[in-house]
């Protein structure tokens, strides 16, 4: 699940993005390429860190805020910006329940370049990153890093235990994604009233037959939340495996194994499945030189973050059944994602086509 918060959230300081891949006077090579940032903030916190890295990306690539914020916290962002990007207000024609999507609707309409990048506030990119991806929609519709923390309090470790499973067992679910702007107008965008935005856009752009791109290797540093926006976040993330039956399936399976093994009475079964979890998460670390950026004692969060998601994904059920969907800002969202096969859009896309074609 991305980190685009309703309620906003602090931001660390660390600047680790800036002038690592340069030399002293040399001016930095623009791409002709969009970088799109959905913003929803209601503190501004985090907003001279932002509006540094904000300076550094214009200097490289034209960068768009689509700003949903209060109108106060809109005009403060209008001054401290001028100059430095492009922005703007969600398009008022737009309607869904997720904020995000409508902002990314509204800012790939505006990019003037057919690549484009669509990041959370949090995601902070380097030079060789930016150009990696540039280069890799040369080839396909949609690409899709690698997030990492840095720096790694308590909590990001925690939550790097699901992205090393997620690495063993395919791609993880990052806070950036990037598309060709032509392919995303030709299938009509995404569905804005689904909670896990980023599954859903790479959903819709398998179902309009569109090529997708998943390095491992494409590594891209996020910032961690506080550790209020993390705890508010844990039901919220779980409620995403309703859109994976799978992912749901193993999720709530977690607690009744673990009520059998303590009640077998056989703590080597409990150990075994212990280390078989971070033995997995292992392969993850070590997959495309991970061990750059994931310190070896990731990997022991990885049953830590398991037993958590077991948890709360029996609340997330329980969410959806009793309260008819999870909290999200003002509202609740019913759907985490449609079905791989029965995309709205993209349906009414295909349906238009064979018409046209004559099938």
């Amino acid at each position: 699940m991305s980190s685009f918060s309703p309620t906003g959230d602090a931001r660390p300081t660390t600047r680790r993005w800036e002038v690592e891949h340069e030399g002293a006077g040399t001016s930095p090579v623009r791409l002709p390429m969009t970088y799109v940032l959905p913003l929803r903030w209601h503190t501004d916190t985090g907003l001279a860190e932002l509006t540094d890295y904000l300076r550094w990306l214009g200097d490289r690539v034209e960068v768009l805020v689509v700003d949903g914020s209060p109108p106060d916290l809109f005009a403060r962002h209008a001054e401290a910006w001028r100059g430095l990007v492009r922005h703007l207000p969600p398009d008022p024609s737009e309607r869904g329940l997720n904020g995000k999507v409508l902002g990314v609707h509204t800012g790939v309409r505006a990019a003037g370049h057919e690549h484009v990048v669509i990041a959370d506030d949090d995601v902070r990119y380097d030079e060789a990153a930016l150009s990696a991806v540039h280069r890799l929609l040369d080839r396909a519709d949609l690409v899709r890093p690698q997030n990492y923390f840095d720096p790694l309090p308590w909590h990001a470790w925690w939550d790097t235990g699901r992205t090393l499973l997620n690495r063993a067992l395919g791609a993880d679910y990052p806070g950036t994604l990037a598309v060709r702007r032509g392919t995303f107008l030709a299938m009509g965008g995404y569905d804005p009233d689904v909670l896990f935005e980023n599954l859903e856009l790479i959903r819709t752009v398998r179902a309009h037959r569109g090529t997708e791109a998943a390095p491992a290797w494409l590594y891209v540093r996020r910032l961690p939340p506080d550790t209020a926006h993390f705890r508010g976040q844990r039901v919220r993330q779980a409620y995403d495996d309703l859109a994976q039956p799978a992912r749901l399936l193993t999720a709530l399976a977690v607690l009744p194994a673990l009520a059998a093994a303590v009640a077998s009475r056989r703590p080597r079964v409990l150990l075994g499945a212990v280390a078989g979890v971070v033995a997995l998460a292992e392969t993850g670390r070590r997959r495309a030189g991970g061990g750059r950026v994931f310190p070896p004692t990731t990997a022991l969060a990885a049953p830590l973050w398991l037993l958590e998601r077991g948890v709360c994904g029996w609340l997330a059920v329980a969410q959806r059944f009793l309260l008819g969907g999870v909290r999200y800002g003002d509202t609740r969202i019913r759907r985490a994602a449609n079905p791989a096969r029965r995309n709205p859009r993209t349906r009414a896309i295909l349906h238009s086509r064979s018409g046209q074609d004559g099938r």
